[in-house]
């Protein structure tokens, strides 16, 4: 039996309706993703789920004893002061009739699940850290059913790889709001998707819904054509005076006038956006050069130690780093609009900077959308032309009307497509992007980053986005604390295999390093005492039997891994395969998480006893 189920709910709040006769139901352990455009109402889904707001029309049915928690979007600016074993505590409390006892008991449960300090002062944490506070309260109360609405918000790369195993290892039945691509493949079990006020329910992979997403869309567009080519062969008709009176006419006329009705009640899919950058003339080769940079706050840790690098022209850098290492600094330092405490930041020649800031400081909240980014003109120069404002902020998927209302009536989404049209308006040859990628939707995000690669100038982008890094940058520049910042070819992913295998090699070497030091001690002698030794000349390392062994059967292991992971793919792309009970579900997504990280620490093995077999 579904937890909860809608029947022809309908919701509006103007018009066209936000939602219009839908039906949904959901079962035990899925994981259900909503997507949709910025707008579609995913939010406003969620609050129904919640029963925060009321259909207009329409059946909510909920099982008797199922409930519900809620984790919003955004951290709420009333948030509950005290340590976060009080605050976990009051709000369990509220909504269980139980024993002290049995909720702190509870509550102490989720905190060591969650990994987070009982004593700690809820007002001192990061937004990050709040934001699992948040969700540690909605666990906290035992709900049978989780809604998350954009769960990665505020959260650095390490805490969405956190809150990712903890869902995946989580039982309960969920239902949330992403943009995060990745997170999107790992975890949904089914995506649903809000599109011009109905549901579409795909039960299979993000993959595969967007191969059958694009036929549908397709097959609309073929039926639309005819459609409307029928319309214009009947209104000719009708127009020509042929007599509406007479019998064997009066049914033509009368699916003449079902067809304009139909025609009417079409909504049209909401546009593209049309991203397009002014580009300058071409900077010098060299764009930025550090020479054992260093750079710190007063008597902090220096976010930044001896660092040398060179970013030449059309390198597309990604900045990652924890909250609070020092990301933004990172960048103000390689712009030059901070001073290094010690050695040299140095810019090539004919550089022209448009640079997207994170906070969105740059928006007047006062003013209207137009007059942020025309300033009070009618037209604006694009590419050496003039071009009327309002035609470019339709570009960016602003109506007129929208183009008139004040930033301060924007959404998040909307307002980093402001942020994009005001930026892409500056000729450039470096673009520098903080969190681009912030409540923009999956298709404005993929449009974006085919924009990016085929920038031909330099950028500089940080970002939490897993995606957006492996899809556009060719380098990644990682803070890794005390002012060590690594450098790394490609992007997220292969930064991830990169570190693994160096701390595999890392390992070995230093196993290797203890076992020289010992033979060393034994061998020295008397009369070699004061002697310089002489510099051993490097051998290439032959491998031991058993590490051949290993490296000759790793490509069947890889081989069986990839097999697995594809039938599992197949397997749960099957249309009958979420019919299934909820912890067969579970357990196949926990399966395909697993032969991830497996392929990941296999694949780093075998190139490092490629390397050391020379």
């Amino acid at each position: 039996m579904a937890l909860l189920s809608l029947r022809e709910v309908s919701l509006s709040f103007g018009d066209p309706p936000l939602l219009d006769n839908i039906n949904f139901n959901i079962e035990s352990g899925e994981r259900v993703a909503i997507i949709g455009r910025n707008g579609a109402g995913k939010s406003t889904f969620l609050k129904l789920l919640q029963s925060k707001i009321e259909p207009d029309h329409g059946e909510f049915v909920r099982s008797q004893g199922v409930s519900i928690a809620m984790l919003a979007q955004e951290v709420p600016a009333n948030l509950p002061t005290g340590s976060i074993f009080d605050v976990l505590v009051a709000g369990a409390s509220l909504t269980q009739d139980a024993d002290d006892w049995e909720i702190e008991h509870q509550v102490s449960q989720v905190i060591s699940r969650m990994e987070l300090d009982p004593d700690a002062e809820v007002k001192t944490l990061s937004a990050g850290l709040k934001r699992r506070v948040l969700l540690a309260r909605a666990l906290a109360t035992d709900p049978d059913i989780l809604l998350l609405d954009e769960p990665t918000n505020h959260l650095d790369i390490a805490a969405i790889g956190w809150l990712e195993r903890f869902l995946l290892r989580d039982p309960r039945t969920l239902i949330f709001v992403t943009h995060d691509r990745m997170l999107l493949r790992r975890l949904a079990t089914r995506i649903v998707e809000i599109d011009r006020g109905q549901l579409a329910d795909w039960a299979c992979d993000y993959e595969t819904f967007l191969e059958r997403k694009q036929e549908l869309l397709d097959t609309e567009a073929t039926h639309a054509a005819k459609f409307d080519k029928k319309l214009a062969q009947e209104e000719t008709w009708i127009r020509q005076g042929i007599k509406a009176r007479r019998t064997r006419n009066e049914g033509r006329v009368r699916s003449l006038e079902k067809m304009r009705e139909l025609r009417r009640a079409r909504r049209q899919r909401v546009g593209k956006v049309r991203f397009s950058v002014q580009e300058s003339d071409t900077s010098g080769k060299i764009v930025i050069e550090t020479e054992n940079a260093t750079f710190g706050y007063d008597d902090a840790e220096p976010t930044l130690r001896d660092r040398s690098t060179t970013i030449l022209r059309g390198d597309k850098v990604g900045i990652i780093g924890n909250n609070g290492t020092g990301k933004t600094t990172l960048l103000r330092l390689l712009l030059g609009e901070l001073t290094p405490s010690s050695g040299t930041v140095r810019h090539g020649t004919r550089l022209e900077i448009a640079y997207f800031v994170q906070l969105r400081a740059q928006l007047d909240e006062r003013k209207s959308v137009l007059d942020n980014v025309a300033d009070g003109n009618d037209r604006l120069m694009i590419h050496g032309k003039p071009r009327h404002a309002l035609g470019y902020l339709q570009a960016f998927l602003f109506t007129p009307d929208r183009a008139r209302s004040p930033v301060a009536q924007l959404s998040g989404g909307e307002r980093n497509r402001l942020l994009l049209a005001r930026l892409f308006l500056q000729p450039s040859n470096v673009l520098v992007l903080d969190e681009p990628t912030n409540d923009l939707d999956l298709e404005t995000l993929e449009l974006l980053e085919q924009l990016l690669v085929e920038y031909p100038g330099t950028l500089l982008a940080v970002s939490h986005d897993r995606e957006f890094l492996d899809q556009v940058v060719s380098s990644t520049l990682v803070l890794e604390g005390g002012g060590r910042v690594g450098e790394y070819a490609g992007g997220y992913e292969d930064w991830t295999r990169q570190r693994s295998a160096a701390a595999s090699g890392k390992n070995n070497n230093g196993k290797k390093n203890n076992g020289q030091k010992k033979r060393g001690k034994k061998s020295n002698g008397k009369k070699n005492a004061g002697k310089p030794s002489k510099p051993e000349t490097p051998r290439p390392r032959k491998l031991s039997f058993k590490d051949q062994k290993e490296l000759d059967a790793l490509p069947k292991r890889i081989e069986a891994l990839e097999n697995e992971q594809r039938e599992l793919h197949v397997t749960m792309a099957e249309p009958n395969f979420y019919q299934r009970g909820g912890s067969a579900i579970a357990d196949a997504k926990t399966r395909l998480a697993e032969l991830d990280t497996e392929l990941e620490v296999v694949y780093g093995r075998w190139t490092e006893l490629e390397e050391a077999g020379g």
